[in-house]
């Protein structure tokens, strides 16, 4: 299989992912705010959704995929780097706030099956260094 078709059956499984997580997270009333917010720069953040909870409560959700459980699964692909650069990425988009509304990092597993983790992370508990 040449590359270019690899890269773009990961990016669609990637998308697919995503809008499986994006309807679990609006059938539970959550609002979409944006989706795919990266940082400008090398080594910046991305931030696969950005929801907004009904009581005002921002929550920056990372999507998984995996389609085996080999490693760990999908949840195992979240570590202390990737956690960082979330950290970034929502410090960077609340930035353009004038005031910080309360937040929160959620996880959404596919493996196949969604699973939601609320609060899967916490940025005072992650060094951003």
């Amino acid at each position: 299989m040449p590359q270019g078709d690899k890269a773009d059956t990961t990016r669609a499984r990637g998308m697919r992912a995503e809008d499986q997580a994006l309807h679990l997270l609006m059938r539970a009333g959550l609002e979409l705010l944006t989706r795919n917010y990266r940082t400008p720069g090398r080594g910046g953040g991305e931030i696969d959704l950005i929801m907004r909870e009904r009581d005002g409560t921002v929550v920056f959700v990372e999507v998984r995929s995996r389609n085996r459980h080999d490693f760990g699964g999908a949840g195992a692909s979240i570590g202390a780097i990737k956690q960082r650069r979330i950290i970034l990425a929502a410090r960077h988009y609340l930035a353009a706030r004038r005031a910080a509304p309360p937040c929160r990092f959620d996880v959404v597993l596919l493996e196949p099956e969604p699973h939601w983790l609320k609060g899967a992370f916490d940025a005072s508990a992650a060094s951003t260094r």
